[in-house]
Formats: C-alpha cells, structure tokens, sequence
C-alpha cells in the first residue's frame, strides 16, 4: 500500500518538473528601431561660414552646375589635344616612311640609269670596233634604245629630284616630332584652352602645306625662280614694326631695356649674315642644279642620235660614247652628291632662322609686358637656338651695336 501510495506522487512530481523545465523559456528581445537625423552635407566653404555665423543663402546647385561644366570643358579640350596628339604622332610615321622610300629611289634611279647607260656606250664602242651586218644593226639598235630609255628616266628623275624630297620628309619628320613634343608638355605641366587646340591645329595644317605627302598635283617646286626660306608655320597676324618708350621702366617680368636693346641687335644679325648667306648659298645650287638637270637628258639624247648613225661616219660612235661618258658623269654629280637635298636644307635653314627673326619682332612688338615670355626664359631659348652661351650672345649684341660683328649669329650650322 505504501509503496503504491509513493509510485503516483514520485510520477506526478516527475511530470511537475518536466512542465516546470519546459515552461522556463528565455523571453526573445524585440528589434528595437532608432531614426538617426540625416545630417545634410556641407563643403568646407559652408561649414566656416556657419561657424564665423555667416549664412550662404546662395543655392549650393548652381556652384555644381559651374563647376561640372568648367570640367567639362577642361575635359573637352584634353581629349581634343589628345586626338589632334595621335594625328601627328601618325604623320610622324608616315613622313619618316616615306622619307626612307624616297632616299631609296634616288640610290636605285642613279644607280639603274648610270648602268644604263654605260652599257650603252659599250655597245656603242663594240658596234663601232668590227660589227658588220645583223650584230651591227643589233648593237646600234640596242644602244639607241638603251640611250632613250635613259633620257626618259633622266627627264622623271631630274623634275621630281628623289633626295630634295626625301630631305623634305626628313625635315616634315623633324618639325612634326617637335610639334608632338609640344603637345605632350602642354598637356603635362599646363592648363590648355580652346585657344591652345585651335593653334596647335593650324600649326599642323601649315606644316601639311609646307611638306606634302603627293607628288602629283602637290609637289613643291624643284626649281623656282630664286629660293626663299622655307615657311612652316602658321601666319595668323601680320607683323608691324613698332617703336615704343622705355624710358623709365622698371624690369617686368624679366624684361629690360637692356635686354630688348639685345634681342634686337640680335635680329640685325641673324637677318644680315645668317639669312642673307644661306638664301645666297641656295641661289647658288639652284643655278648649278638647273645646269645638270638639263645637261643630263640632253647628253643622253645626243649620245642616241650618235649611236644610230654608227657605221655610216666615223663622227657618229666617238659622240654616242663620249656623250654617254659625260651623262654617267653629269649624272652621278647632280643625284650622287645629292644637290637638290643640298638645296632644300639650306631653305630649310632659312626658314628656321626667319622663324627666330620673327618670334622676336612679335614678343618684342608686344606692349604688355606681363602678356610676354619671361625675359630670362625667352633670352635662353634665343641663346640655346644659336648655340651660343648667355655671355657669347650678349657679346654678340655688343659687337652688332658698335658695327663690329665678322661672324655669323648661329654656332650649330
């Protein structure tokens, strides 16, 4: 009975425990949500007026309206630049292609028509030793042909004068890897404007017409009337001389009179000796080049005519060999020694020096002084173009001024 009496409460204290164990349960903690204020942005300029108590009642959109655009602008003309940079890049490669195939047609041209013709000349001295008959008519009418085929080619080589063009490509290669050099430090230490797009295209342009790629319809003219120094730069504004007061000014922006007194007496000489001397030089060659390019074709001709009249005279083989001696020479003088690319670097160096005459009449011209080059910059780059050292250009100077000067402005060429 006990024991019955124990086995009901021990279960119901067991079954007490159990709900006991499983009501007990950790109660789970709510999300609990907490609305933080947004903080509305300011920049720096907002947020020290606020503090010094100032209130900007100016909307801050439209400062982001100008700001977007002058970025976009500033954007706009980089990428610009950088089109206009690629471009060059490539006439760069395509000037120094060209350049190498034209040096190329001036070696082989000399050297197929002097074979040429020299094999016509043997085969006029062999008709005229012991042909007779079929090997006589075959070695005259072989050296005639040869003579013409010479004349023609002599009459292509001598109008488009192979090396003045390749030195022209040279020269276009030169000029346009400058101009690439200009851009990329433009676009590196500088802040460029439209301004700078539309000039760096025209100096593109001019070289273009200075230096053309075609010969056909475009090809400078090998022989003009009298040289002048070559022009690859754009001329947007005619220079006017002008005399302004100096009297009292102060050194601006590195200017002085002392200095502008230099760079003129600078300008004397390099118009009196440096240009004068090289456009006479060129005037030079240009005689002597007119000379061969006539003779050349002319001899050949004349050596033809001879070869085909050997055998009925004694004059005829003795003129078609002597006439091809003297057109293999005539020919190997004016495309061996390469007149015509003699020619062209003396305008090209005209040119250049015309160049410098006129840089320094417009910075001179210029009435602002701050608008100016810096003066000890621009006197650097005068001596550096020269070849000279500061010291050797202002003794240069001084020389020009007391009428002494016995040499020439430029130390490179």
């Amino acid at each position: 009975m006990a024991s019955a009496l124990l086995l009901p409460s021990a279960s119901s204290s067991c079954g007490c425990s159990r709900k006991i164990h499983a009501a007990i349960q950790v109660p789970r903690l709510q999300k609990l949500t907490f609305s933080v204020p947004k903080i509305p942005k300011r920049n720096l300029g907002e947020e020290l007026n606020i503090r010094d108590g100032f209130i900007n009642t100016t909307p801050v959109e439209k400062f982001n309206v100008i700001d977007d655009r002058s970025h976009s602008s500033s954007t706009n003309v980089t990428i610009q630049l950088y089109a206009i940079l690629e471009a060059v890049a490539d006439r760069v490669e395509m000037h120094a292609n060209i350049g190498e195939q034209r040096d190329n047609w001036n070696t082989l041209l000399l050297n197929s028509i002097n074979m040429i013709i020299l094999t016509a000349a043997t085969m006029a001295g062999v008709a005229a030793t012991g042909g007779i008959g079929m090997p006589l008519l075959a070695l005259k009418l072989s050296s005639t042909l040869l003579y013409s085929a010479a004349t023609g080619m002599l009459l292509i080589m001598n109008k488009i004068q192979p090396s003045q063009l390749a030195e022209e490509q040279r020269n276009a290669t030169r000029l346009f890897k400058q101009l690439q050099s200009q851009i990329q430090t433009m676009l590196a230490i500088g802040t460029p404007t439209q301004e700078d797009v539309k000039e760096v295209m025209e100096k593109v342009l001019a070289l273009d017409k200075a230096y053309p790629l075609p010969l056909l319809g475009a090809m400078l003219e090998k022989f003009p009337a009298k040289i002048e120094p070559a022009v690859w730069w754009p001329k947007n504004q005619v220079l006017q001389k002008k005399n302004f007061s100096h009297e009292g000014k102060q050194c601006n922006n590195g200017w002085s009179e002392e200095l502008e007194m230099e760079m003129r007496e600078i300008i004397k000489v390099v118009e009196r000796k440096d240009i004068e001397d090289y456009v006479r030089l060129g005037n030079f060659l240009l005689k002597i080049n007119k000379t061969l390019a006539i003779s050349g074709p002319l001899l050949t001709g004349i050596a033809a005519f001879g070869s085909a009249f050997i055998g009925n005279g004694s004059w005829a083989p003795i003129v078609a060999v002597a006439a091809g001696a003297l057109a293999s020479t005539v020919n190997a003088f004016e495309h061996g020694g390469q007149v015509g690319m003699v020619i062209e670097m003396y305008r090209n160096c005209g040119g250049f020096f015309q160049l410098l005459q006129e840089s320094i009449e417009a910075t001179l011209e210029e009435k602002d002084l701050e608008s100016r080059e810096n003066g000890e910059l621009f006197e650097m780059k005068v001596a550096i173009k020269l070849g000279r050292s500061l010291s050797k250009l202002r003794e240069l100077a001084r020389k020009s001024a007391s009428s002494r000067v016995d040499e020439f402005a430029s130390k490179l060429f």
